[in-house]
């Protein structure tokens, strides 16, 4: 008889939610959806062309092999070269994923072996923590200390010797944080004094006003950095499905050896979607970099004026906010409560790990006006449940 085998990777959390949101719906509720960082802003009119012409072409319509897949690895490398001016080989450092959260699932079952242990942050996007389970791998969570970036110099050395890769994600969801330059150039002398892997899921770049750096690009970078790329949040195309992984060749042949039995590539007419959306103007990406810095502004200004102060970041579609004082309310049941009281959504901090505890995550995915709107029945709620 069949017995399952899966392994709990804690969305446990997320449906909740979802149960919350779909009861304050069925009451007749207008729900506000903040809980979910999925754009709200258009994708861009010439990627949409591109796929409506694939199309149209037969010839899309097979399988794709890896060679399929070589003219948009060469336009991933040349966005790379024009965005940070290292020329990678398209053949041996680049591969195409099926969105970038697939591709660090599949990366970490590709270089790690079970029991081995993955360094992460206690603050992290949930389907880390479910990728490392599903790899059979261990994790340490490293505490999140100044400006939100983790201590490596804290790993005890033990744990760093049975390490086999470090995971990072700046711009971060959920807390938007930024990490420098030189923190990267730290990130990878730690990881060459204990020869670990970097990984770096680099989705939010272009939610940034200033460019952000890229550890691949850093003295060192290609001899043990794999960064993924996403067309989610920079192009607004997250129901697609498309992704690209850039780095070290020996982890990149370990990726697609693992990639090859399970899937044939992204369809093609989305891998040519794709191409038109890396050959954008970076000006009209900084356009939408505009929209977030002003939601950021207005939702963090809306907030202090209903009583909560909540730190205001440089990037990112997010506020990473701990709840307020005196509130009898832990962060999930103040988001079940907040839905099914007022329609609005937000995500429990827990959902992000154990080091999420106690704060909420705001996803700035509709228009100011209704931001502003938002935060006044946060605002009222709050009032209410601290004199109950």
């Amino acid at each position: 008889m069949f017995r399952s085998r899966r392994t709990p990777t804690g969305g446990g959390v997320f449906l909740e939610m979802d149960r919350a949101k779909a009861e304050a719906r069925a009451r007749g509720l207008e729900v506000v959806d903040l809980s979910i960082g999925a754009s709200d802003l258009p994708p861009p009119p010439e990627a949409l062309q591109a796929l409506r012409e694939a199309i149209d072409d037969p010839s899309t319509y097979g399988y794709c092999l890896k060679s399929g897949t070589l003219p948009f690895l060469e336009a991933a490398t040349d966005w790379y070269f024009r965005r940070y001016g290292v020329e990678l080989d398209p053949r041996r450092e680049a591969l195409s994923l099926i969105g970038s959260q697939e591709g660090l699932a599949h990366l970490l079952m590709a270089v790690a072996d079970p029991g081995e242990v993955l360094l992460m942050c206690e603050v992290a996007y949930p389907s880390y923590f479910g990728a490392a389970k599903v790899a059979g791998l261990e994790v340490y969570l490293m505490p999140l200390g100044e400006h939100l970036l983790p201590d490596l110099g804290a790993v005890p050395e033990e744990v760093a010797r049975r390490a086999k890769a470090v995971l990072l994600n700046y711009p971060n969801n959920p807390t938007a944080a930024l990490a420098s330059e030189a923190f990267f150039a730290e990130a990878l002398e730690f990881c060459a004094r204990h020869n670990l892997l970097l990984i770096h899921d680099n989705p939010y770049l272009d939610q940034a006003l200033k460019p952000t750096p890229s550890p691949l690009a850093l003295p060192g970078g290609r001899e043990r950095v794999v960064e993924l790329f996403s067309f989610s949040k920079s192009y607004h195309l997250a129901g697609f499905r498309l992704g690209f992984a850039l780095g070290q060749p020996e982890a990149m042949a370990s990726l697609e050896a693992l990639k090859a039995p399970i899937d044939f590539n992204p369809y093609l007419g989305i891998q040519r979607m794709g191409m038109a959306a890396l050959a954008i103007p970076q000006a009209r990406l900084q356009a939408d970099a505009e929209v977030w810095a002003t939601r950021r502004q207005a939702m963090v200004a809306a907030l202090a004026q209903e009583g909560w102060s909540v730190p205001f970041p440089q990037a990112g579609m997010y506020l990473w906010a701990r709840l307020p004082p005196g509130l009898p309310l832990d962060d999930l049941q103040f988001a079940k409560e907040l839905v099914a009281q007022t329609g609005v959504a937000l995500s429990p901090g827990r959902a992000f790990g154990p080091g999420g505890v106690g704060y909420v995550r705001f996803a700035l995915v509709q228009p100011e006006p209704v931001l502003r709107q938002a935060a006044q029945k946060i605002g009222a709620f709050i009032r209410t449940a601290t004199r109950d």
